[in-house]
């Protein structure tokens, strides 16, 4: 995958890779130390259930999904599924 600025994935839409929409990237969680990057956080969009997109989520209602599920960074995330 290129290189993509944190700028450019700012309110970013989420898509899964089976089509589903999962709602804007919010932010990113990285590891300060080693400065890996950990989880996407993603403010559903309203239409989809916590137990029904596959991801953990966090106090606020935000989807945390792994890095590792990220396939694809154009007009969308996409991310697997």
């Amino acid at each position: 995958m290129p290189d993509i600025l944190a700028e450019n994935l700012s309110g970013k839409s989420v898509m899964g890779s089976d089509g589903t929409e999962l709602g804007m990237l919010y932010n990113i969680t990285v590891d300060l130390k080693t400065g890996e990057l950990h989880d996407l956080v993603v403010t559903p969009d309203g239409n989809s259930q916590i137990g029904e997109v596959g991801f953990e989520a966090d106090d606020e209602g935000r989807y945390r999904v792994p890095i590792s599920q990220v396939q694809a960074v154009k007009d969308y995330i996409v991310v697997k599924r």
